[in-house]
């Protein structure tokens, strides 16, 4: 559930709790000060009849009962009496003539009161003049004077007004009412603001305590979230960007020791050759070289060495640039199986005085049109061909190109019979410097990377690669490249 439903219920509740407790409250205060729940009538009854008459009640009261006294037959004048009707109207009170057994004159504002027997009993003595009386589910404050007629029939003059027992007490029980009413607000109040505010502060010191440990570095302190609501949901992003900033940080110390490997290896790679340079070199100043065959063999290899150094040089530069992708692509339209079919009769010549067979494997009648820069993909071939002739042991040695279409990709395998790779060495390959000879033994030439060059290329070009290879069997590195449009 949303925090603002939570909010909504609880102030919903706090109003409903309030209005239950002020009904409650108002009922049983009656109760309290009787002590009997039967007795809240009495009470109320007791509140209208020491209640003064209003004045134009007063007033007719005093005539009539003085006609009541002196001249009784008069209270059967109809013209009169509606006079007196006018009187009490403003004040919505009535006047009822009973003679014997029969109304003989009702208010209009008292039509409603048919039955005599309803009425308050004669009573000659005039002792309860002043009361209460139920009709019909409606409550009435009466006056009323009995006295006997000159036949002897019995006669009452009474006063009746409709009124509301429990709005008079509540009237005189308001300050009471009112400050149970408002302690009853401050407790319910208080009450659902400490439970939905914990129910919301709570998880917000567990994100208070996960952003210190974040902090203090350890980005291992997990926040566990069973939520659903809008602080689950934020609960949730802060656990997203607490797992970011960890991949983050390990990525970047992963870096650092690619960095520190990257240093290690161009030492290495480069101070190899070095020595051997320099080794020949103090031969030759020493005089080992002391004949002319001995000399040219020196120079010839100080000559391999120091090329070596130059085409690990100018890979490391390129790679760099690579890496910080600062080297452009001229991207354009290629026919691919014609661009291969030329590169095949370019690179045949070379191969072909290692006797090594290189052929292309078409599938695709239909033409083909890649998007690729000519010079990049000529770049990955070449290197990963010469990564399959390093490891080329069979006497009958063989490269194959195959291309396979597929929906808008095209896949590009270059398929040789050498030697194989390990399966744990397969996730390394397309790493820097890596070779699947770990002794770095460079009798089978190479840069350690080739592949990790042909890798950033494909991978500027949207594509993917990978390989699959079986010891004994061969190596297949695969590529794809996007369908021109």
């Amino acid at each position: 559930m949303s925090i603002r439903w939570r909010l909504l219920i609880s102030h919903t509740t706090m109003l409903i709790v309030t209005l239950v407790l002020f009904l409650i409250s108002a009922s049983l205060i009656p109760v309290a000060i009787t002590g009997d729940i039967r007795s809240i009538k009495d009470l109320y009854t007791r509140q209208y009849a020491l209640k003064p008459l209003t004045k134009p009640e007063e007033n007719v009261f005093l005539d009539v009962k003085y006609l009541a006294k002196k001249q009784p037959n008069q209270l059967l004048n109809q013209t009169m009496l509606k006079q007196y009707d006018q009187k009490l109207e403003p004040v919505t009170s009535g006047l009822i003539i009973r003679k014997g057994d029969k109304i003989v004159h009702s208010s209009k504002i008292l039509n409603s009161i048919k039955d005599e027997k309803k009425l308050p009993s004669f009573e000659p003595e005039n002792i309860k003049v002043r009361d209460t009386i139920s009709i019909d589910h409606q409550f009435f404050l009466y006056v009323k004077f009995d006295f006997y007629f000159p036949d002897q029939e019995k006669g009452s003059v009474i006063i009746m007004r409709e009124v509301s027992p429990f709005v008079e007490l509540s009237r005189s029980l308001f300050p009471l009412i009112f400050g149970i009413l408002f302690l009853s607000l401050i407790l319910v109040n208080g009450l659902l603001s400490y439970f939905v505010s914990r129910n919301i502060i709570k998880p917000l010191f567990s994100l208070k305590r996960a952003a210190e440990e974040m902090g203090e570095g350890n980005l291992n302190y997990k926040i566990e979230n069973f939520r659903q609501d809008e602080i689950g949901q934020l609960s949730k992003e802060f656990e997203k960007m607490r797992i970011k900033l960890k991949e983050s940080i390990e990525l970047q110390l992963q870096y650092e020791e690619n960095r520190k490997e990257l240093i290690s290896n161009i030492s290495h790679d480069l101070k190899t050759p070095i020595t051997a340079i320099k080794g020949y070199i103090e031969g030759i100043q020493d005089g080992v070289a002391d004949s002319q065959g001995k000399m040219e063999k020196y120079l010839s290899t100080i000559k391999r060495k120091a090329t070596d150094m130059d085409q690990l040089i100018d890979d490391l530069f390129l790679f760099s640039k690579l890496d910080l992708k600062k080297l452009p692509f001229a991207f354009e339209d290629i026919e691919l199986f014609r661009f291969i079919i030329n590169y095949v009769e370019e690179a045949s010549f070379d191969l072909e005085g290692k006797a090594i067979k290189l052929s292309v494997d078409n599938r695709i009648k239909n033409k083909i049109m890649v998007i690729a820069d000519r010079d990049k993909l000529r770049r990955v071939m070449t290197n990963i061909i010469d990564n399959s002739v390093k490891h080329m042991k069979n006497e009958e040695k063989m490269i194959s190109i195959f291309i396979n279409e597929k929906e808008d990709l095209v896949e590009i395998e270059i398929r040789d019979n050498g030697s194989g790779i390990e399966q744990e060495s397969l996730p390394y390959i397309f790493d820097r410097f890596y070779r699947v000879d770990t002794s770095r033994n460079k009798s089978t030439g190479g840069s350690g990377l080739g592949l990790a060059i042909a890798k950033q290329i494909i991978t500027e070009h949207g594509g993917d690669i990978w390989v699959e290879s079986q010891l004994g069997v061969g190596t297949s590195i695969l590529f794809t490249l996007k369908k021109s449009i």
